[in-house]
């Protein structure tokens, strides 16, 4: 997995070991008439392992308290709380920050990495945006047994694989199956993300009853022959347990079965036909709208 991710998950495990926030390439320097308010951020986001440093200075500094909260939520998620790092990242999200703190977010928070994991054994290295934030929160919900919001946590996100991935993990733990096979349709395996993808769409076409779609599915995942070994190696057993249940199911004979009863079973229960499509995932304008205000350039 590790060879096949290019070295992402020997980057997660060097970066929990380190137990600060991980950084692309070198920490951005602190500017000469940099105030006390940004020394101080500046030195518990990128010299501290404790997530309580930035929790006093959002109390000490209210107008950098969304700022604060957010990147100790990522810290703590960082260190596995998945509990308390949805706290801290919600609660950052409802707090509006002044104009400073959006300055330094933006001058110093753009290299800063979130590794994300997305779906089962798949973790994505995110730069400091409302995706690496997003992504972090619904994993978070995941982990702590809330799927719904989950999926309410990604639905201001733009099409993406990391958000698609997260967004079908969350559904197919919901038995929503229709909906990762509507959104996965005619997709390809054009990279490791797009090939775990297709593997949660094999799963969900196979509860579906659509056994064949369900194989060519997995022959997509096995058909690049760089996919990585764990995927797969996922993709045999998915296929071999597909090819399982279809000899498992292969009808018997049975004695012939009355024809009155026959009208009763072929009867539809009353407003079989009245059921509504699943609705597709809906986009939140505003949520991004107060995102990219907040943390992007001042000014919005």
């Amino acid at each position: 997995m590790a060879e096949g991710l290019g070295g992402a998950i020997r980057g997660v495990l060097k970066g929990k070991a380190a137990g600060r926030i991980d950084v692309a390439g070198d920490v951005p320097r602190l500017k000469r008439l940099a105030g006390k308010t940004a020394r101080s951020v500046y030195d518990a986001v990128f010299t501290s392992t404790e997530p309580d440093r930035l929790i006093t200075l959002a109390r000490a500094y209210p107008g950098w308290a969304g700022l604060c909260y957010v990147i100790a939520g990522l810290l703590v998620y960082k260190h596995g709380g998945y509990l308390r790092a949805s706290e801290l990242l919600q609660r950052g999200l409802a707090v509006r920050i002044d104009d400073a703190a959006s300055q330094f977010s933006a001058s110093y928070l753009r290299r800063v990495v979130t590794r994300v994991e997305v779906a089962e054994r798949i973790d994505v290295p995110v730069l400091f945006s409302e995706e690496s934030v997003f992504l972090a929160l619904s994993h978070c919900f995941r982990e702590t047994g809330q799927t719904a919001e989950a999926m309410e946590a990604l639905a201001s996100l733009p099409p993406s694989l990391p958000s698609a991935l997260a967004r079908c993990t969350a559904a197919a733990a919901l038995d929503r199956h229709a909906d990762v096979v509507a959104w996965t349709e005619g997709l390809r395996n054009t990279d490791d993300l797009s090939a775990a993808l297709l593997l949660i769409r094999a799963q969900s076409l196979r509860m579906l009853g659509e056994r064949e779609a369900a194989q060519a599915a997995l022959a997509e995942v096995l058909r690049r022959k760089k996919t990585s070994l764990a995927l797969r190696n996922d993709a045999l057993t998915d296929l071999a347990l597909s090819k399982l249940e279809a000899t498992r199911r292969v009808p018997k004979l049975r004695p012939p079965i009355p024809q009155v009863v026959l009208r009763r079973k072929q009867r539809k229960p009353e407003g079989a036909d009245d059921l509504d499509a699943v609705d597709g995932i809906r986009k939140d304008v505003e949520v991004r709208r107060l995102w990219n205000k907040d943390f992007g350039e001042p000014g919005g």
